[in-house]
């Protein structure tokens, strides 16, 4: 499977090659070990026994990486809800199951051997909103760098206007929801003074998500 992502993130496609492939398994795990402030791609060069000039003719600095990594992760996580949710025909039961995707802890898939998603998804908590929170983000969202998260948003806001179709505020709520359990968990290993989540526990973000969308949308 290759998730759609734009094309303008990249010069060519990375998924194409095997070196495209070493650049996003390393450029990942360099990114989730430093931080992106403090990941070059000359770094990255020395380390997959490449040069910078290399990774160059496939992205053009290390933002549109991000971002790619970002598409990729939204594409990803809104497939495999999209799957586990054809089990359940109640709109509730949809709901929750999208809600304690949103919140549990994220495991590898052996489906994309390129492709960390433990470490892709402490990526997204940690420097996810950094792909955004930028200035040139009306150009960018211009050319459609947004639009799997956008995607996600809109399945979400879908899965809670099917319990209850009077609610206004469905897309707002969807962001929201998607963001507090990324911000929880990092406020949890953290800042802790921020949240009443102890130590990463899934099992409460699960029942504060929950009970923080189930009663903002009940008729």
């Amino acid at each position: 499977m290759k998730f759609e992502i734009n094309e303008s993130l990249f010069v060519k496609d990375p998924r194409d090659s095997e070196l495209g492939l070493r650049i996003l398994n390393t450029g990942l795990a360099m990114i989730e070990n430093m931080g992106l402030e403090n990941f070059t791609f000359r770094k990255l060069a020395a380390e997959i026994n490449s040069t910078e000039a290399s990774i160059y003719r496939y992205f053009e600095n290390k933002h549109k990486l991000l971002v790619f990594l970002s598409n990729w992760y939204w594409s990803w996580l809104g497939y495999r809800i999209m799957v586990t949710n054809q089990s359940y025909v109640s709109p509730i039961e949809r709901l929750k199951n999208t809600l304690s995707f949103l919140a549990s802890p994220v495991k590898r898939d052996d489906n994309f051997a390129y492709i960390d998603e433990e470490k892709l998804h402490k990526i997204i908590i940690a420097e996810g909103p950094k792909a955004y929170l930028i200035k040139d983000v009306d150009d960018e969202n211009k050319e459609g760098y947004f639009l799997a998260y956008k995607k996600l948003c809109k399945s979400v806001s879908d899965q809670i206007l099917a319990v209850n179709q009077d609610y206004k505020f469905a897309q707002s709520l969807a962001s929201t929801v998607i963001e507090t359990c990324h911000n929880q968990l990092f406020f949890s290993e953290h800042l802790p003074r921020l949240t009443d989540i102890a130590d990463n526990n899934p099992e409460q973000l699960k029942l504060f998500i929950n009970q923080f969308t189930f009663s903002t949308i009940k008729k």
